[in-house]
């Protein structure tokens, strides 16, 4: 019986290992069979400047990838006249960005920066950046609806802004219908 058993296990046969001297060892360096790719290292902190309603406006360092929220903490929170729903939290803040946070009521303005949290330029008034609209001046664009707003919102918080006006389309809900009624009416800063 033991007999049995031992011939239907599979046995495993020794490795061979091939013998080297230590001349040969240290003679050959190994070869790197791929080339290994140099990517643009990504800087580990960002520069933002925050303005408006917040305990102390001004340029804080923050490690990339930080969100609106994250630079608000950095200056101390919101005033009580802040107006925190006009701020996309959610938002991933940019190196050289500038971040308003308007009182409640206030207009907000129109800042020169790479990147702002104010108000895109409606389809009136110019393109609508698709990267920092909010969700009521993206539904101002023909064909964008609360659903659609918030795919957008949600694709740019989940993958980084847009590179060019066609990544839209890799939104779900945006074919190539939608974008040509949009293409006009949006830009990317």
């Amino acid at each position: 019986m033991a007999l049995a058993i031992y011939l239907f296990i599979p046995q495993s046969e020794p490795e061979l290992v091939p013998a080297q001297t230590l001349e040969q060892i240290q003679a050959a360096p190994p070869q790197q069979t791929e080339t290994p790719t140099q990517q643009d290292a990504l800087p580990e902190t960002i520069m933002i400047d925050i303005k408006g309603q917040v305990a102390s406006p001004g340029v804080f360092e923050l490690p990339a990838g930080a969100r609106a929220q994250d630079a608000i903490a950095a200056a101390g929170g919101f005033l009580e006249t802040a107006d925190p729903t006009a701020i996309n939290l959610a938002l991933k803040v940019q190196d050289e960005m500038v971040l308003y946070v308007p009182a409640i009521g206030e207009e907000l303005p129109v800042l020169a920066s790479p990147v702002q949290t104010g108000p895109a330029a409606g389809p009136a008034g110019g393109l609508v950046d698709i990267n920092s609209a909010t969700d009521a001046e993206l539904m101002e664009l023909p064909g964008i609806g609360p659903s659609k707003a918030a795919a957008i919102i949600t694709y740019r918080t989940e993958n980084g802004n847009f590179e060019k006006i066609e990544d839209l389309k890799d939104v779900t809900g945006i074919g190539d219908k939608s974008f040509e009624q949009l293409k006009d009416g949006i830009t990317v800063q």
